[in-house]
């Protein structure tokens, strides 16, 4: 990917709480419960659904979201192309983990079984 500081700082500073009712529309269009949006963001973030509303409240932006996560150690196990690009080749990471995040609702929305998604 070739990544420009342009798209990088957009998708930084871009609060998580303008994107999480796209996240769950989309899952939910597709018969998958905001719950289980829950458990993948959880699974990739370790935030929790009290974690997640104070988040959401606070209007954070992704970089600072993506700092303070306990990302899981298997989300290096994310392969795929979401928006046009690999994944696994984007080098800055607060837009890569951002990818991750838009890759796994993907999965959900795609009706692939939790197993799969939490790559476990």
């Amino acid at each position: 990917m070739s990544d420009t500081s342009h798209h990088d700082e957009r998708i930084a500073k871009m609060s998580f709480a303008s994107v999480y009712p796209h996240y769950v529309t989309k899952v939910e269009k597709k018969n998958r419960t905001k719950e289980e949006l829950h458990e993948v963001i959880e699974w990739l973030t370790g935030y929790d659904e009290n974690r997640l509303n104070e988040i959401i409240e606070a209007k954070t932006n992704f970089e600072t979201f993506f700092k303070e996560a306990n990302m899981n150690p298997n989300a290096h196990l994310i392969k795929g192309v979401i928006c046009g690009y690999r994944v696994e080749d984007i080098t800055n990471p607060t837009t890569q983990k951002t990818r991750y995040l838009d890759k796994l609702v993907d999965e959900l929305a795609k009706g692939r079984k939790m197993e799969k998604i939490l790559r476990s």
